[in-house]
């Protein structure tokens, strides 16, 4: 077979794979959502290698506990997502490759960001994007992801602030006037808790 043939057909047979596990990450619904105000949660978002779940990888979690609407714990973390990361995204995040070189594989750390969310109902924003990549490793080497609570400040935001043109989480950050370190998850995550908390107090 032509050396050339051989390599299309195996980058080929590598993408199928990647859009049949973003398919099956999209059709995994295992969650449950509400708008239902609570006081205890975790206000979670992941940094990725693209936009794809079950395609693209983690590589950086950010989780922020709140209990009675008071920061009580932080989780932080590179993850090496074992594949390189693009310019464009480390133009957008800041997250290098070498940043990552040394960093837990998502594998070795998704226990601890189990353990640390506990039974507590999640927040994010667009909430869909995390919760794909985070049920894309349901069933992965034995991984098991719980039936979580999720709360998106997108749906909450587009019922209580409605002057501002889109509810992206920069826009509504310059709305509320808070800094945002945008595209850092735990900068993110803290402007997700200050939508909520403006949404729902």
């Amino acid at each position: 077979m032509n050396p050339n043939r051989k390599a299309s057909e195996l980058i080929k047979k590598k993408e199928d794979i990647q859009n049949w596990n973003a398919r099956r990450a999209s059709q995994k619904r295992k969650y449950k959502t509400t708008t239902k105000a609570v006081h205890d949660y975790v206000v979670l978002d992941f940094e990725t290698t693209g936009f794809r779940a079950g395609a693209d990888r983690i590589i950086q979690i950010g989780a922020l506990k709140y209990i009675n609407h008071e920061q009580t714990d932080l989780l932080n973390s590179f993850i090496n997502p074992e594949r390189h990361i693009p310019a464009t995204i480390t133009k957008l995040t800041g997250i290098s490759n070498d940043m990552v070189q040394w960093a837990p594989t998502i594998e070795n750390k998704i226990d601890e960001l189990l353990e640390f969310i506990d039974d507590l109902p999640i927040i994010a924003h667009n909430a869909s994007f995390d919760m794909g990549f985070l049920y894309a490793l349901d069933n992965l080497e034995g991984i098991s992801i719980p039936a979580y609570t999720v709360i998106d400040t997108v749906k909450l935001a587009r019922k209580k602030i409605i002057e501002t043109p889109n509810h992206k989480l920069g826009t509504l950050a310059d709305y509320l006037q808070i800094e945002h370190d945008a595209h850092d998850a735990i900068g993110d995550c803290l402007a997700t808790a200050a939508i909520y908390q403006y949404c729902t107090l």
